[in-house]
């Protein structure tokens, strides 16, 4: 019911919804892209070198004559995987440690807070970099840096949550009917924090898309031959002077994915609590 509550009100912040649906057609484009693509990301024309936009080629080509239409739908498949990866190690890790510590309390909660104390301390992109030359220069180890970085944040989030939602009359309720820890932390507590968790997951995947793009086009992310819109930046970077619009489109495209992460954030902030908007 919370869920179906939390859908009407968006529903009324038009940007959030608009973002929604840009978001939607993204992952949908993701998945068909290799199958509506007019060329070859890989073919090489060297007749058609650094071309401007026209009919057959829409956002012209780059400078090995490759499209560059082609290879930004299918860049869109390493943004996607990025966010997606990057939402679910934090689920799956992040915030279960965090409701455990949260509901435990005591030393429990100082050693894991210490934890995450100590990783929130690094910079996102440094502690990315570390992670992904700790396990090798390759997108997958890239995605996989990326939800290292995010699940503190998920983690404090779901204990910050944890340690309100312990105090319900409802958890009482369930510890007097002689219900376990677990079954307490996951049947009742969990059901009754996923809101913020949902808002801190739609921030996160537009960070990731940005993120990897950033360790792509430092080289540290996807290789070739996969395609990612940083990766593309770093090939464009060196021609900024004689074609800038090999830079224009993938950078663009990052720009509009990140900025419908926010604002579906915004407005799934505001469906949770619509104090905020009132303030």
């Amino acid at each position: 019911m919370q869920i179906r509550i939390i859908g009407q009100r968006l529903l009324q912040e038009r940007l959030a919804f608009i973002s929604l649906v840009y978001l939607v057609f993204l992952v949908i484009l993701s998945i068909v892209a290799p199958f509506i693509v007019p060329y070859d990301p890989e073919a090489q024309d060297l007749t058609k070198i650094m071309m401007a936009p026209n009919g057959a080629h829409w956002f012209g080509t780059d400078e090995l004559g490759r499209d560059i239409f082609t290879r930004l739908l299918l860049g869109a498949q390493a943004a996607i995987q990025a966010g997606a990866i990057a939402i679910m190690i934090p689920l799956a890790v992040g915030v279960p440690l965090g409701i455990i510590s949260g509901y435990l309390g005591g030393v429990v909660d100082d050693i894991f807070m210490r934890i995450v104390d100590a990783i929130l301390s690094f910079p996102a992109i440094l502690l990315a970099l570390g992670i992904t030359g700790a396990l090798g220069v390759s997108l997958w180890n890239a995605m996989i840096a990326i939800g290292i970085i995010f699940t503190p944040q998920f983690a404090r989030l779901a204990r910050g949550q944890a340690l309100q939602v312990r105090r319900e009359p409802y958890v009482e309720a369930a510890k007097i009917s002689g219900a376990g820890p677990m079954w307490i932390m996951f049947r009742h507590i969990l059901p009754n924090i996923l809101s913020p968790i949902i808002v801190q997951a739609s921030f996160s995947f537009s960070l990731a898309i940005l993120v990897e793009a950033s360790l792509s086009f430092l080289g540290m992310g996807a290789q070739s031959p996969q395609i990612s819109w940083g990766g593309m930046l770093h090939q464009a970077y060196s021609m900024i002077f004689v074609n800038p619009m090999m830079m224009v489109f993938p950078g663009f495209a990052i720009l509009i994915s990140v900025l419908a992460g926010n604002f579906l954030g915004d407005g799934l902030r505001v469906a949770v609590d619509p104090k905020i908007k009132r303030t």
